[in-house]
C-alpha cells in the first residue's frame, strides 16, 4: 500500500498540471450536470416493514386520488375578544377563505369547511380549515406555499387570530450560511496551525472542489435515482469535513518530510505513502459507516448514506492525487516565511538533511510526557468523566418533532397552541385507524366495533363515524387522542388500538392498521431504535477487522472501538440532559423540551465514528511507524504526538465550529444535530483520543502492538506505516529522525 501510494503521490506531483486539469474538468462535468438536470423532488418517505407503512399502501391501493401521504395544512382562527367564529361576519370571512383555498393551487387535494365538519371548539372562539394535498411536502411548489401563507395574511385584516400548521410550510433549513461559517472557522485554525497561508489555503481548495464534484453529482442524478433533495445536505457536511480532514494530514506530512531536507517530490511521494496510507483506511471507516446505514431498512437513509460514501471516496482521491499536485505547484510557500528561513530546503537538497527542529518539544510532546508519568490518573478521569456525563442517555426517549417543538415566533407554533387551547392537545396528532374488512362477512358490523372499542380505550377523547370506500371493503376511522402527539400517553394510545385490533381480527376477519404522521412517527421511531445496536455491530464489527489490518494488533482495534463507544454514549448524554431535560436549555436556545429526534443517534453514529477512525488512524499510525522503525513503546507515544497531536488538534477544532454553527439555527431538529455532533468530537478527539488512549497504550506497552502469530500470518500485510517502502529505499530504520528530539525523548523516558 505504502509504496504504491508513494509512486502515485511522486506522479501527481509530476504531472500536476495533468492532474489539476483533470479534477477541473470533472468539476466543470459535474455542475454542467447538476445545471443541466431538473429540479429534484423529495424522494417518497416509506418505513418498509411497519404497520404504519402497511396501512398507507392500503390506502393508495383503496382509495385512489386520497393522497395519503400528502401533505397537509391546518388554518385556524381564534375571534378577537368576546366573539364566536359562529358569528356571521366570522364565518362570511371563512368561508371566503375556504373558496380561495379551492382555487389557490392545482396540488390541493381537498378543502373542509369548518362549520360542515365539526371543526369549530366548544366554545366558540377557534375554528380551523384543513387543507389536504396530492403531493408530498417536499414536492410542493413555491408558489403553492406562498398562495396558502397569501390567504392566511389576507383573513388576518379582518382582525381574526390567523395561524398556519401542518407540514404543508415545512422547508428543508438552509445550511449555506452555517456552511460559510465554518469554513471561515476552518480557515482560521488551519493559519494558525501552519503558519502559511497557502498551506492553509490548500486542505480548504482540495475540499471545495471534492464537495463540488460530489454535490453536483448528487443533483444531477438526483431524478434519475430518485435522490431526492434532501440526499445532498449529508453529503455536503461529511465530504467538507473528511475532504479538510485528509489534505490537512497529507499537507502535515510533506511539510514534516521537507522539514527533513527531502526534495519536494521525494517529500510529496512519502507523504501520501505514509499519511496517504492512512487517509485510505480512515476513509473506508468512513464509508463503512455510511453504506451500513443500509441496515436501516429505509429507502432515504439508505440513498442518503451511499450518496454520502461515494462523496468520501472522491475525498480519498483528491487527497492522494490533486493535493499532491497543488503542493507541486505551492513551491516552497507551503512551508511559512518562518520555516524556510529555518529550514533553508534548496530544492535540490540531498535527502536526508535536516533542519533541526524536530527536536524542540511541542505542546504535543509534553503532553504525551505528562501522560505517561500519570497514565492510571488521566485514564481513570476520563472514563470516569465520560460515564458522569453519559448517566443521562440512560432516560433517552425518542420521537419525531412536530409543530410543538418549533420556536414560538412561527406560525406553525402558533397554530399548535390554538388547537391546543381549543380543541385539545390531541388534537394535532389525529390518529388514523384503517379497517380493512374485504375478509369480513359484515363489513359495516366489524367497522363499528372497532369505533366502540377504540371509544372505550383510556386516552381517546374522541372517535370519528367509519367512512368506507366505493367498493367498501375498506373504512377509515379518526381518532382523537387527550394528549400531544410526541408523548409517551400517545404512544400508548397507538399500541392499546393495535392490541385490539388483534382481537377484533380474531373475532370478525377484519384488520384494524393504525397509521397517519403521529403513528408513522412512532413506527419510525421504533425501528431507529431497533436498528441502533445492530447498526453498531456491524460499523464497529467491520471497523475492528479493517484497523487490526492497520495496525496489526488485537489490543489497540479493540480500545478505539471501546473508546468511540465510550464517546457517543456520553454525548447521547448530554444531548438527553440538554434538549431532553432541559439543563442549560436557554443557552443552546432550547424552546421546548421532549423526545430526543429518532434520526439523530444512529446519525451521530455514522458521523462521528468516521471522524473518530480519523483521528485514531492519523495519530496511532504515526506511534505504530515509529515502533516498527525501531523506538521504544513509550517513546513511539512522544513520537506520534509530536507529529500528530497538533494536526488531529486542528482538525478536530474545525469539524466542532463546523457543527457548532448549526445549534444557531432556528429549527430545533437542526440544533440537536449540530450539538450532538460537536459535542461527540469535543468527547471523542480531546479526552478519548489524546488521553485515554495514550494512557492505556502507555499501560499496555509492548502488550499493545501484540498480535497472534497465526492471525498474522492470516491477515496481509497492508504496509500503512511504510516499513517496505523505506527497505526499497534502502533507508535503515533509524534514518529520518531529527537530532536531538529522540536522544531528548529517551532521557525523559528513563527519567519517568
Amino acid at each position: 500500500m505504502a509504496t504504491f501510494l508513494y509512486k502515485l503521490g511522486r506522479l501527481a506531483f509530476r504531472r500536476r498540471r495533468y492532474v489539476a486539469l483533470v479534477w477541473v474538468a470533472l468539476l466543470a462535468l459535474a455542475g454542467f450536470g447538476a445545471a443541466s438536470a431538473s429540479t429534484a423532488t423529495s424522494s417518497s418517505f416509506s418505513i418498509p416493514g411497519t404497520e404504519a407503512q402497511r396501512a398507507f399502501d392500503l390506502l393508495e391501493q383503496r382509495f385512489p386520488g386520497a393522497s395519503a401521504d400528502g401533505a397537509t395544512a391546518r388554518v385556524v382562527f381564534k375571534a378577537p375578544g368576546d366573539e364566536k367564529m359562529t358569528d356571521p361576519a366570522n364565518k362570511a370571512e371563512v368561508n371566503k377563505v375556504v373558496g380561495e383555498l379551492k382555487s389557490g393551487s392545482d396540488q390541493i387535494a381537498s378543502v373542509t369547511d369548518p362549520y360542515t365538519a365539526g371543526a369549530v371548539s366548544k366554545d366558540g372562539s377557534t375554528a380551523y380549515v384543513s387543507v389536504s394535498y396530492k403531493v408530498t411536502s417536499m414536492e410542493l411548489t413555491d408558489g403553492t406555499r406562498e398562495s396558502l401563507e397569501d390567504v392566511g395574511h389576507a383573513a388576518q385584516k379582518s382582525g381574526l387570530t390567523v395561524e398556519i400548521g401542518g407540514d404543508a410550510l415545512m422547508v428543508i433549513p438552509e445550511t449555506g450560511a452555517t456552511e460559510i461559517i465554518g469554513v471561515a472557522v476552518a480557515a482560521v485554525v488551519l493559519v494558525i496551525t501552519f503558519g502559511s497561508l497557502v498551506a492553509a489555503g490548500l486542505p480548504l481548495l482540495t475540499a471545495l472542489i471534492g464537495v463540488g464534484v460530489g454535490v453536483s453529482t448528487i443533483t444531477a442524478l438526483a431524478n434519475v435515482l430518485d435522490l431526492g433533495s434532501t440526499t445532498s445536505i449529508l453529503a455536503m457536511m461529511i465530504g467538507l469535513a473528511v475532504g479538510i480532514d485528509y489534505a490537512l494530514f497529507i499537507v502535515s506530512r510533506y511539510r514534516a518530510e521537507l522539514a527533513e531536507g527531502r526534495e519536494r517530490e521525494e517529500a510529496a511521494g512519502r507523504a501520501v505513502g505514509t499519511a496517504g496510507s492512512a487517509v485510505v483506511f480512515a476513509g473506508l471507516t468512513v464509508v463503512i459507516a455510511l453504506a451500513g446505514l443500509a441496515v436501516v431498512n429505509i429507502p432515504m437513509l439508505t440513498k442518503m448514506g451511499f450518496a454520502a460514501a461515494g462523496t468520501v471516496v472522491i475525498a480519498v482521491l483528491i487527497a492522494l492525487t490533486l493535493v499532491p499536485a497543488m503542493m507541486g505547484f505551492a513551491g516552497k510557500r507551503v512551508m511559512g516565511r518562518k520555516a524556510r528561513k529555518a529550514a533553508e530546503v534548496p530544492d535540490g537538497a540531498p535527502s536526508g538533511t535536516s533542519a533541526g527542529t524536530e527536536g524542540k518539544p511541542n505542546m504535543g510532546t509534553r503532553w504525551a510526557r505528562f501522560v505517561l508519568r500519570r497514565p492510571v490518573w488521566v485514564l481513570l478521569i476520563g472514563v470516569i468523566g465520560l460515564g458522569t456525563v453519559a448517566i443521562p442517555a440512560a432516560s433517552l426517549e425518542m420521537g419525531l418533532p412536530d409543530d410543538g417543538s418549533q420556536p414560538t415566533s412561527t406560525t406553525q407554533r402558533r397554530a399548535y397552541d390554538l388547537l391546543s387551547d381549543g380543541f385539545g392537545p390531541g388534537f394535532n396528532g389525529p390518529l388514523m385507524v384503517v379497517v380493512d374488512t374485504a375478509k369480513s362477512s359484515d363489513g359495516k358490523a366489524a367497522a363499528k366495533q372497532v369505533s366502540d372499542e377504540i371509544s372505550g380505550i383510556k386516552g381517546v377523547v374522541a372517535v370519528t363515524p367509519a367512512q368506507f370506500n366505493k367498493a367498501g371493503d375498506t373504512a377509515m376511522i379518526t381518532v382523537i387522542p387527550k394528549d400531544r402527539p410526541s408523548s409517551v400517553d400517545t404512544e400508548n394510545v397507538v399500541h392499546s388500538i393495535r392490541d385490539a385490533g388483534e382481537g377484533i381480527k380474531s373475532d370478525t376477519g377484519a384488520e384494524v392498521l393504525v397509521t397517519g404522521s403521529t403513528a408513522m412517527n412512532i413506527d419510525f421511531s421504533q425501528k431507529m431504535n431497533d436498528a441502533l445496536l445492530p447498526y453498531l455491530a456491524l460499523v464497529v464489527g467491520l471497523a475492528f477487522l479493517l484497523l487490526m489490518l492497520v495496525f496489526r494488533s488485537v489490543l489497540v482495534p479493540l480500545k478505539a472501538a471501546l473508546g468511540f463507544l465510550l464517546s457517543v454514549v456520553a454525548a447521547l448524554g448530554a444531548v438527553v440532559a440538554v434538549y431532553q431535560w432541559g439543563w442549560l436549555g436557554s443557552l443552546f436556545g432550547v424552546e421546548q423540551t421532549g423526545p430526543i429526534m429518532s434520526m439523530m443517534p444512529i446519525f451521530m453514529v455514522g458521523v462521528v465514528f468516521g471522524l473518530a477512525m480519523d483521528y485514531e488512524v492519523f495519530l496511532v499510525t504515526r506511534m505504530r511507524e515509529a515502533y516498527v522503525h525501531g523506538e521504544k513503546p513509550g517513546q513511539a507515544i512522544v513520537t506520534g504526538f509530536r507529529h500528530g497531536a497538533r494536526v488531529v488538534t486542528a482538525a478536530a477544532v474545525i469539524m466542532m465550529a463546523v457543527f457548532a454553527g448549526f445549534i444557531g439555527s432556528s429549527e430545533q431538529m437542526v440544533k440537536m444535530i449540530g450539538f450532538s455532533l460537536a459535542i461527540a468530537v469535543f468527547f471523542d478527539a480531546f479526552v478519548v483520543r489524546m488521553a485515554i488512549v495514550p494512557a492505556v497504550l502507555a499501560l499496555l506497552g509492548k502488550r499493545a502492538w501484540w498480535l497472534p502469530n497465526w492471525l498474522d500470518r492470516i491477515l496481509p500485510n497492508v504496509d500503512v506505516e511504510g516499513e517496505k517502502l523505506r527497505e526499497q529505499l534502502g533507508e535503515t530504520s533509524a534514518e529520518g529522525r531529527g537530532p536531538g528530539g529522540d536522544a531528548e525523548d529517551e532521557r525523559e523516558l528513563a527519567r519517568v
